[in-house]
């Protein structure tokens, strides 16, 4: 079989090789992978940024939005011949911390975790993969064409589960959300709020392409203005931040009414310098009492929440949001970000 495969830190080296068929192990599952998202986490690996191979390797196999089809389930596994799947991605420390020997490994404290497609295992970009049924989630078969979009759609059920515990601190009635840019987990971000029956505004730059057409799908507003401004005519009960920028990081701290939820996914390169009104930003979210939490990654519950989101979302909707599908043998095509592209998938069913 093959499989997509990088010397991590060492830009250049990405590449397709044929690599033995896996086996599982007891109990495990052997899937035909069908197709892998690709986003900026796989996008920095392939640069050299980052990327731990697996123990006594120095290839690793990458690929963490997966998608694929059981071939082979043992009995008693939950899962049959012919299910469509897809792969938790992180696994908990083997030490463990408290929160991996509770279940929540993407709260992981002291960074032992294992990471499919990132750090000391390998990925889901193979032609054939194992997986432990305990790391699988099965979709509906509606979802065959857009089932890679359930590891970034756990990222965000991950991020309004956190939300709405914080909230959850006092009386939590939200009526507005606004969602800092439109890739895919702000799309998705912003699907789930339509479904919690929010008024959702959505914030991006990009006034042409697909994205106002998708968040005007969900019977959402599209804003392209300056921040400030659509922060001060929406001022949203909950912001879920999805583009790392510094300008807006700060602009929805500062932009919410009070008791407003800030969430932040999205990861801001470092180096950046900005000037803010560092004690009037203090001053609002002590006094109104705000909140701005993280949020990274996800657990099997966050995956599985996400598997019902999908499951209820218009399929036509979900499939607006794959721009362009790239066969494994010209993979390169994928790593190039292209005019309009909101969500790129190699496809793995074809040859290497």
């Amino acid at each position: 079989m093959y499989a997509l495969t990088v010397l991590p830190g060492r830009p250049g080296s990405l590449e397709v090789r044929e690599l033995p068929e896996p086996r599982p192990g007891p109990g495990g599952l052997l899937v035909d992978g069908l197709a892998v998202g690709v986003c900026g986490t796989d996008r920095e690996i392939a640069a050299g940024q980052y990327g731990t191979a697996p123990a006594g390797r120095d290839r690793l196999v990458i690929g963490h939005e997966s998608l694929g089809r059981v071939r082979e389930a043992p009995p008693g596994s939950g899962f049959s011949a012919g299910d469509l799947v897809v792969g938790v991605v992180r696994r908990p420390d083997p030490v463990p911390c408290g929160a991996c020997e509770r279940g929540e490994f993407d709260m992981c404290r002291n960074g032992r975790y294992a990471e499919r497609g990132i750090k000391e295992l390998d990925g889901y970009a193979a032609q054939t993969w194992c997986v432990e049924p305990d790391y699988a989630v099965a979709l509906d078969s509606a979802l065959e064409d857009v089932g890679m979009l359930l590891e970034p759609a756990s990222v965000v059920a991950k991020a309004w589960e956190q939300v709405e515990r914080v909230g959850g601190r006092s009386w939590f009635a939200p009526r507005r959300v606004l969602v800092t840019g439109a890739g895919p987990i702000g799309l998705l971000a912003a699907l789930l709020g339509t479904q919690r029956g929010l008024e959702t505004h959505v914030l991006d730059r990009v006034t042409d392409g697909p994205k106002p057409a998708l968040v005007a799908g969900l019977g959402a507003e599209y804003h392209t203005e300056d921040p400030d401004r659509v922060f001060s005519a929406v001022r949203p009960d909950v912001v879920i931040e999805a583009t790392g920028a510094g300008k807006l990081v700060f602009a929805a701290m500062a932009g919410t009414p009070a008791y407003g939820v800030v969430c932040l996914t999205g990861v801001s390169p470092a180096g950046r310098r900005l000037t803010v009104d560092a004690g009037s930003i203090n001053q609002e979210i002590v006094l109104e009492n705000d909140a701005v939490i993280g949020s990274v990654n996800a657990n099997l519950r966050h995956f599985v929440q996400a598997a019902d989101a999908l499951g209820k979302a218009d399929p036509r909707w979900l499939a607006g949001l794959v721009t362009r599908r790239v066969p494994l043998d010209r993979f390169l095509e994928a790593f190039s970000p292209q005019d309009g592209d909101v969500k790129t998938v190699i496809t793995l069913d074809g040859p290497g």
